[in-house]
């Protein structure tokens, strides 16, 4: 049976769209995704839809207020977790919100990034296969599966829904 953690992951635009915010997780030596890059976001709670968790997970790591959100697609990483477990991602990218965002969280620093220079940071392996997805105004949807096994992606295969 499959059992996956599901999450949000989430883009926020820049008003001019030419930049993305992203938090450089650097807070705890401990922390799976130490010194990656990477979209904000985070574990859905009981009871909560995927928009509404994808709102509370911005508010709580930026600070802002999202006042549109549009689902870009979602991925399936089985094996993705630090004990093996299975996650299951909603992507969004949030391309209007309100609020001055906050330059840092618990988990690490918050920077503003050129959208064409996410993938020369260091990211989540994976990441190099779904981002570019993510910005593509061809895609209307993408919906994917990456296995996970030791922390690595050992493959990657998807679906798009063009616009």
């Amino acid at each position: 049976m499959f059992t996956p953690i599901l999450a949000t992951l989430g883009y926020v635009l820049s008003p001019d769209g030419k930049q993305v915010l992203l938090i450089h997780r650097n807070r705890r030596a401990d922390d799976a995704h130490f010194g990656k890059y990477n979209g904000l976001g985070g574990k859905l709670v009981a009871g909560e839809d995927v928009v509404a968790g994808m709102r509370r997970e911005i508010r709580e790591e930026a600070g802002i207020e999202c006042t549109s959100l549009h689902l870009r697609g979602t991925i399936s990483w089985p094996g993705f977790g630090k004990q093996g477990e299975d996650w299951f991602g909603f992507i969004f990218v949030i391309d209007a919100w309100t609020g001055t965002p906050k330059m840092d969280n618990a988990e690490g620093t918050l920077t503003w990034v050129e959208v064409d220079r996410i993938l020369e940071l260091p990211v989540w392996e994976g990441d190099r296969y779904f981002v570019p997805l993510v910005f593509d105004r061809k895609v209307e949807q993408f919906h994917g599966v990456m296995p996970y096994r030791d922390g690595k992606p050992i493959g990657w295969t998807y679906s798009v829904v063009r616009a």
